[in-house]
């Protein structure tokens, strides 16, 4: 199987989200679970509840940093006050890795706080990919980015979301967290084969892999996180292992989250595909 520095984290294994309705669960029942993803804005303060569960879970847990707000495809620099904060809490938890999406989100100091589709041009290349390094030289430490869902696209495209995607993460010299359930939402709202784009994915730069729910509408599936992975998403995640092998794997519940049980135990069918593991219940 392919073995970077990207992809050579394969003892992660399947973590979840560490979501504030479960922490009292997780800070009284110790679950075995092998790391939990977090938020990055979520714990940028210098003090209050949130840090102080954080640290909690640092000294039992291995912790992992996933942004919402970098905005590398930005048509400005990634700002510093925002960077020094990131890098702070980076020291504090150690991250093997840092994600956050191949988007864009703000002009003019003014924000949208929406993850939105980058357009497929040449020039995004090279804006984009300046901003990951500059990111990744600043925090120091690896950078892994998202593909997102999407449901608009822009005519001046000069490429595929994948072609694009690739071209980035080689003039970056990054990683990708490659979330098989927004190819698979973006692929029935595009029509486009989601096998296509998983095979087009260069496998020894996949760091991390997100699997979660989507609902399905009349005339487009939405990305909701909202309910459990459907059989689709499943076969498009047991291609992408068979294609990077082992890879960190991480299931993604942000709405109506049900009990620690319940999220914990749907994380746990991604070991049905990922070889040589041993998954441990709830």
């Amino acid at each position: 199987m392919p073995s970077s520095r990207f992809n050579a984290f394969t003892d992660y294994g399947i973590g979840i989200g560490l979501r504030i309705p479960h922490y009292q669960h997780i800070l009284e029942k110790k679950p075995v679970v092998d790391w939990f993803e977090i938020i990055s804005e979520n714990y940028m303060v210098d003090a209050g509840r949130p840090l102080h569960v954080l640290d909690q879970i640092l000294e039992q847990y291995r912790v992992v940093q996933h942004g919402v707000s970098m905005y590398f495809g930005n048509a400005s620099r990634p700002n510093r006050d925002h960077l020094r904060k990131l890098k702070k809490l980076v020291k504090r938890t150690h991250t093997p890795w840092l994600s956050d999406h191949l988007c864009w989100g703000s002009v003019d100091g003014r924000y949208t706080h929406d993850l939105l589709p980058m357009p497929y041009t040449w020039e995004a290349v090279e804006t984009t990919a300046a901003n990951i390094r500059e990111v990744r030289d600043f925090v120091e430490v690896p950078i892994a980015v998202e593909n997102v869902s999407s449901y608009a696209e822009f005519h001046m495209s000069e490429m595929s979301e994948w072609e694009f995607l690739n071209e980035v993460v080689e003039r970056a010299d990054c990683g990708i967290l490659l979330d098989v359930n927004n190819i698979y939402v973006s692929s029935k709202n595009h029509g486009f084969d989601p096998q296509v784009y998983v095979d087009a994915v260069p496998a020894d730069r996949v760091a991390q892999i997100h699997v979660a729910g989507h609902s399905k509408f009349e005339k487009y599936i939405l990305d909701t996180h909202d309910h459990p992975v459907l059989d689709p998403v499943w076969k498009l995640y047991a291609h992408a292992i068979e294609r990077a092998g082992r890879t960190a794997t991480l299931l993604e519940w942000d709405d109506r989250i049900p009990s620690f049980q319940d999220v914990h135990r749907e994380a746990l069918k991604a070991a049905r595909f990922l070889p040589n593991n041993e998954a441990v219940a709830a």
